[in-house]
């Protein structure tokens, strides 16, 4: 009989243990990856979190049960067609570009690989958004970024976006969205997300509104969609111009959503 303590492995016993051992943490931590469920409810609405990839899991989870502020925007209506929401949601690039040539905002936006974008709202907030899930009535995001005012320091953190997207007839018969906004953010500094109940307040109200506000935004855009497409058109191929297929499908929408049923467009034209 060998006993313990004049027992030494050799390489290949050494070898072999070291591959048990890793095999062992392998099994416990996808057991634990396995058990990352999303809850499929927030504020009130259901979302799919069944169908977002496994890979995200546990990322989403430590944030929604772990935030710092939880905010709820909505619902708001936006003067855009569904078709027309999502497509700017798709394209977040074209989407700011179209916003600033119309002056009525600061954003500015770049593709950083699918379905991930950096974005920067022109006051203090910037940073990548991921597209973590999508269909035609739901988003899940991830956010990364952070944020600079003269009420806070520079604050940065994380954040998970659920986007529930709603369609309806306005009362003059317009096909509207309704946006409904949960998120959930997680300061990365220590001592302030210590500090969460006594900021609350103030951080709170920053997150709803720079939420709120992007929305509002999109609808400003709708309502001057409908009321000048001219002027959307014009801007659009300015030198230099959008890119063609996008100036393409702002055409193909805005000829659709200005001719009544009766078939006359009113005098109107988009060239």
């Amino acid at each position: 009989m060998i006993s313990a303590a004049r027992f030494h492995p050799g390489p290949l016993a050494r070898l072999l243990i070291a591959s048990i051992g890793v095999v062992l943490f392998a099994s416990s931590w996808y057991g634990q990856s396995e058990a990352c469920t999303l809850p499929p409810d927030h504020a009130g609405l259901t979302f799919p979190v069944e169908r977002v990839d496994p890979a995200w899991a546990c990322r989403l989870r430590s944030i929604t049960q772990n935030n710092s502020i939880e905010s709820q925007v909505g619902p708001i209506l936006t003067a855009l067609s569904g078709a027309l929401y999502r497509y700017l949601l798709d394209d977040p690039p074209f989407a700011a570009a179209l916003i600033r040539r119309l002056k009525l905002g600061l954003y500015q936006s770049e593709g950083r690989g699918p379905r991930r974008f950096w974005g920067d709202d022109g006051e203090g907030s910037k940073g990548i958004v991921e597209v973590v899930y999508e269909d035609p009535t739901s988003r899940i995001y991830f956010l990364e970024g952070t944020h600079e005012s003269r009420l806070l320091p520079h604050l940065k953190g994380k954040a998970v976006v659920f986007l529930r997207i709603g369609i309806m007839q306005d009362e003059n018969s317009h096909e509207t969205t309704v946006s409904t906004l949960v998120a959930y953010t997680k300061l990365d500094n220590p001592f302030l997300s210590g500090l969460a109940s006594i900021l609350h307040p103030l951080v709170s109200r920053i997150a709803a509104s720079r939420l709120k506000k992007g929305v509002e935004t999109v609808d400003r855009l709708g309502v001057v969609m409908r009321l000048n497409p001219q002027r959307v058109l014009a801007e659009a191929q300015n030198p230099p111009s959008l890119p063609e297929h996008h100036v393409a499908f702002l055409k193909q929408v805005l000829i659709r959503q200005h001719i009544p049923e009766n078939g006359s467009s009113e005098g109107r034209s988009i060239p």
